[in-house]
């Protein structure tokens, strides 16, 4: 045999022996994602504060956006008036009526009495005077009409003394009592959407973007700042058709990232019940289906990777 001739089959044995000892293709491909919490604007007004830079890292309440508050500290203002009015309003009618009030109904009371005595007494001697003919009929009319109009005055002096003396009605006080829960709940209501002016980390992590910039108008329900908790990463990753059966929550699977010697351990913790077509970048060349489903997997102990990655995901550890 010649040498040259050994020399190839030499290296096609090496090429083979290499081949057959190179990684294994992944299972799956994906990136490392954190929760996202979006910070949403409650109110259209103007931010007046970004006191905390995009990138920085941020504990739970710390004031990330500050809107105008002006318009609702006003609201405030007026919800704190109506409350104090209601409260006020139920406090009198539970007290009831002063003791100056009782007496003074009382002093009309008896003032309505002699003017009804007086005006019977005028009525008399109309009447008596009538039946001698001295005064005309519209005199005694007149005296009638007067005696009848002082006893209408002695009844609604006497029944506004009891109203003052037999305190205020059940149903009344519970009206007030219901007015002033009402302005209580409105006041909390413009106090919360006075709190919420200031939009504060909801949760400690990282502070990932502004989308808005100091002085501009915001719209309601729009994102003002968007956060990425401050946990573990988790790899997203979308495995393939071929693969899915043989994975199941709670498997433990080996993930590699992009610059990263080391690897990590994980936790299969959820798969998508239904299928999708494979995103660009999770495309390898032993892929057999473009049929994939989206899964999500805690990883232990890589609290210091970046958000972003891409990973490699391996039955066991390569």
């Amino acid at each position: 045999m010649s040498t040259y001739y050994r020399l190839w089959i030499s290296a096609l044995i090496l090429a083979l022996l290499l081949a057959g000892c190179g990684k294994p293709e992944p299972l799956a491909l994906g990136t490392l994602e954190r929760d996202r919490i979006v910070h949403k604007a409650t109110s259209g007004e103007i931010i007046t504060a970004l006191p905390v830079a995009e990138g920085s890292q941020v504990a739970a309440g710390t004031l990330l956006v500050q809107l105008d508050p002006r318009r609702q500290q006003a609201a405030l203002d007026n919800a704190q008036a109506e409350l104090i009015k209601a409260n006020a309003r139920f406090d009198e009618l539970r007290n009831g009526a002063r003791v100056e009030d009782i007496d003074a109904a009382r002093a009309e009371l008896n003032g309505a009495k002699a003017s009804l005595t007086s005006a019977e007494r005028t009525y008399l001697r109309a009447l008596q005077l009538r039946e001698k003919h001295v005064n005309s009929q519209a005199d005694l009319d007149q005296a009638e009409a007067a005696r009848d109009s002082a006893a209408a005055q002695v009844e609604a002096s006497r029944e506004q003394l009891l109203a003052l003396t037999n305190g205020t009605r059940e149903e009344t006080l519970a009206q007030a009592q219901a007015d002033v829960n009402a302005a209580k709940a409105q006041h909390q209501l413009a106090q919360l959407t006075l709190d919420e002016l200031s939009v504060r980390a909801t949760r400690a992590g990282y502070l990932d973007s502004l989308p808005w910039n100091l002085g501009e108008r915001v719209s309601a329900g729009t994102p003002v700042a968007i956060l990425l908790a401050d946990t573990a990463p988790y790899a997203r990753v979308y495995i393939p058709e071929p693969v899915r059966a043989t994975l199941n929550t709670g498997d433990t699977l080996w993930i590699t990232a992009d610059g990263v010697a080391q690897g990590y351990s994980g936790t299969l913790r959820w798969v998508a019940r239904d299928p999708a077509f494979s995103p660009y970048y999770a495309l390898n060349k032993s892929d057999r289906s473009r049929l994939v489903y989206l899964a999500e997997i805690d990883l232990a102990n890589a609290e210091q990777l970046p958000t972003g990655m891409p990973v490699q995901v391996y039955r066991n550890a390569p």
